[in-house]
């Protein structure tokens, strides 16, 4: 019979989709974000159709209830998409939506992080709150006659959050008491869905390292008005900030696409943005190796059919 993989099991398997499924986590985040827009009552979209001639109910129109410009309002924003891009950095995609995949030996340092973000939202949300009464001032101003005090809660308060979780997604236990058949469909169910996780990570990793290869080649490598182009520190830090999260989250199912990440860490090894600017030869000679890994990497993007996944015998 079929049974959940355990850490052991990394042992004895040769697996990438059996490596991921016992050292990694399944995780998730949430927001409660406050809807700053709103449709507008059947009135009013008949009021703003028969200025344009137009059916009500070929119209589609709403309202702009704050000014989601303030800047206290795009620094309760910001925490949001530096959470989601943390969590992003952190994990590896998984086929189910909202779903992905964190290393277990960082889950703690996953929670510690997410804590602070917790945090700092409740404190953004609290600074934003106390500029609440003039933004719904200026949105007075600014709707005229479509401004309704009740779309307005007295206070923003609780109206942002971020919460995350653990969802299982191994086969229930106690399926395999009440039904061996369907828990054996379950395991195989699940199995498939890491087998394409790691497709999926895979194809992510590539096409990442694709557009980074490229953007720095093309910096190197371009001119423009006869000068070279200019580039910032960050065409080569993000790279090097690709093979830390490539080492960490690896699960080696690829020896073409860890080739290349190793090529590509020997070409950058070493040479500092300055260097570059200041050395034409060693500017041309990395973006000439650069541009032998991009076209290798141009191959693997082409689209053709999923890598078959090869098990190794239970």
């Amino acid at each position: 019979m079929t049974e959940s993989l355990t850490t052991d099991a990394i042992v004895s398997s040769t697996s990438p989709s059996d490596r991921m499924r016992a050292t990694m986590c399944a995780t998730r985040i949430s927001f409660t974000w406050f809807g700053t827009r709103k449709a507008l009552s059947t009135a009013q979209k008949a009021q703003a159709a028969d200025s344009f001639g137009a059916q009500c109910e070929f119209l589609s129109a709403g309202k702009k209830l704050l000014d989601t410009k303030h800047p206290r309002f795009k620094a309760v924003t910001s925490v949001r998409n530096q959470a989601r891009a943390y969590w992003t950095s952190l994990s590896l995609p998984y086929p189910e939506p909202g779903i992905r995949l964190v290393r277990q030996d960082a889950l703690e340092m996953f929670q510690n992080q997410m804590s602070v973000f917790k945090d700092e939202l409740d404190s953004a949300v609290a600074l934003l709150n106390e500029e609440y009464t003039q933004l719904k001032a200026v949105a007075r101003a600014r709707l005229g006659t479509l401004y309704d005090e009740a779309d307005y809660p007295p206070s923003l308060a609780g109206l942002f959050d971020i919460s995350w979780d653990f969802p299982s997604v191994e086969p229930p236990p106690y399926l395999q008491q009440l039904s061996p058949q369907l828990y054996e469909q379950e395991c195989r169910r699940v199995q498939a869905r890491f087998d394409e996780a790691v497709q999926m990570a895979e194809q992510a990793f590539i096409e990442e390292l694709s557009q980074l290869v490229s953007h720095l080649t093309d910096r190197l490598s371009g001119h423009e008005d006869g000068t070279p182009k200019i580039f910032r520190d960050t065409a080569v830090g993000n790279l090097r900030k690709f093979f830390e999260r490539f080492r960490a989250l690896n699960v080696r199912s690829n020896d073409q696409l860890d080739s290349l990440v190793s090529q590509c860490c020997r070409i950058v090894g070493g040479v500092q943005p300055q260097d570059l600017r200041n050395n034409g030869n060693l500017r041309q000679h990395v973006a000439t190796q650069l541009s032998r890994v991009q076209s290798v990497l141009d191959g693997l993007l082409v689209d053709r059919p999923r890598r078959r996944i090869i098990r190794s015998p239970k």
